[in-house]
């Protein structure tokens, strides 16, 4: 969305803004800097594990780790330097793919790598003129979705099955509304769970939707969201800790008292607005804390040590976890720094994190390893 600038989805404000009818006393998260080896904006983050993570950025910048942010490795991609990586997604240590945006039609493209980022090839190149790729999503390596802001009433998304290919699927999308689009929010505007769902967020229009399939993307859903809806607003981020119940964060991005969320427990089919949470300005990423994937899709050569570890580190983890959302937030009119804030049931009860500033994207491999990104190559683990 906001197809004339590459730097449209910067981020919030420092929020001074606390809540009401929170509890006296809760246990916040452990919060930990981690030296990126960047200075560029980093947007989005893609956990494997809780030692593998990638991160991209802009400058056509991307950052990998192997030890769980102990020390990151920082590098650009040959030919991206005037490119936004707006989305990552981590497969392995070896593994990832990247998505692109910039000021012209070709300029959005889907990078991979098998060799730790030593060489990218470029799998997709777009020519459709108006199309904004905002962001994909993988249900395994190489089974994934990428979404693009409608173009004369038609989203032009693609499905790749090979993770080599990417294919239109246009005609199998949901007729888009007038002006229906998506907001990057670092790639979160799209989110997969299992091995055939997905759904979209969308905005731009009088209603905010999400586009929803149970099939790996050959059929598709629209439903109507509660969120407020127009030129400027809608649904950024969407989450879904299982088949049913998920949680989609958004606003305007005009006004810095909109921040807006909802849940569903259908699959995507209704929503119910929670409580408001406790950021100014739109919720631009929502992640749930117990993880991003099911961690049988790794392909690590350390895959079976990572998973050990993944399990070890998941030891204590009660279920109060499996309805934990942390979000980032954005305020206009400068965009230029960020708040963050949790709840532990999905929207009935916030908590602002006062001390995290300028930060684009959140993501969890477990709730004891999750990481912020953002500003300055600013990176920030987050345990709880």
């Amino acid at each position: 969305m906001f197809k004339h600038s590459v730097l449209v989805l910067l981020l919030a404000a420092f929020a001074t803004l606390a809540f009401a009818d929170s509890p006296p006393k809760v246990h916040q998260p452990t919060l930990t800097p981690q030296s990126s080896g960047t200075t560029q904006l980093l947007i989005a983050v893609s956990p494997v594990n809780s030692r593998v993570v990638w991160a991209s950025g802009a400058g056509g910048t991307y950052v990998v780790t192997t030890d769980g942010g102990n020390t990151w490795k920082s590098g650009v991609v040959p030919g991206a330097e005037d490119l936004q990586f707006r989305d990552v997604y981590g497969v392995s240590d070896r593994i990832a793919y990247l998505s692109s945006v910039g000021a012209n039609t070709t300029d959005f493209k889907i990078y991979k790598t098998v060799d730790g980022g030593a060489h990218w090839t470029v799998e997709f190149t777009n020519q459709l003129t108006n199309a904004f790729y905002d962001c994909f999503a993988f249900w395994s390596p190489d089974h994934g979705l990428a979404h693009s802001d409608s173009v004369d009433g038609v989203f032009p998304d693609l499905r790749t099955s090979d993770g080599i290919h990417w294919r239109s699927i246009a005609g199998r999308m949901p007729p888009a509304l007038p002006g229906e689009a998506s907001f990057a929010s670092s790639g979160t505007c799209i989110t997969t769970q299992g091995k055939q769902n997905a759904w979209i967020a969308t905005g731009g229009s009088t209603t905010s939707r999400i586009l929803a399939t149970r099939d790996g993307g050959n059929t598709w859903n629209a439903y109507a969201t509660p969120l407020v809806s127009n030129a400027s607003a809608g649904g950024l981020s969407v989450a879904f800790r299982d088949a049913r119940n998920g949680f989609v964060g958004g606003g305007d991005l005009s006004s810095n008292t909109s921040a807006d969320a909802a849940i569903s427990h259908d699959g995507g089919a209704t929503w119910t607005l929670t409580n408001p949470p406790p950021t100014p300005g739109a919720v631009f990423c929502a992640a749930y804390v117990q993880g991003l994937r099911d961690h049988r899709f790794s392909a690590s050569a350390n895959d079976k040590d990572d998973q050990a570890q993944d399990q070890h580190d998941r030891g204590d983890r009660q279920p109060r976890f499996d309805r934990t959302v942390v979000i980032t937030a954005e305020t206009a009119p400068n965009f230029n720094s960020g708040s963050a804030a949790w709840t532990p049931d999905e929207g009935r009860t916030w908590y602002w994190l006062p001390t995290v500033s300028g930060y684009w994207a959140v993501a969890f491999a477990n709730p004891k390893a999750g990481w912020f990104v953002g500003n300055n190559g600013q990176i920030l683990k987050i345990s709880f």
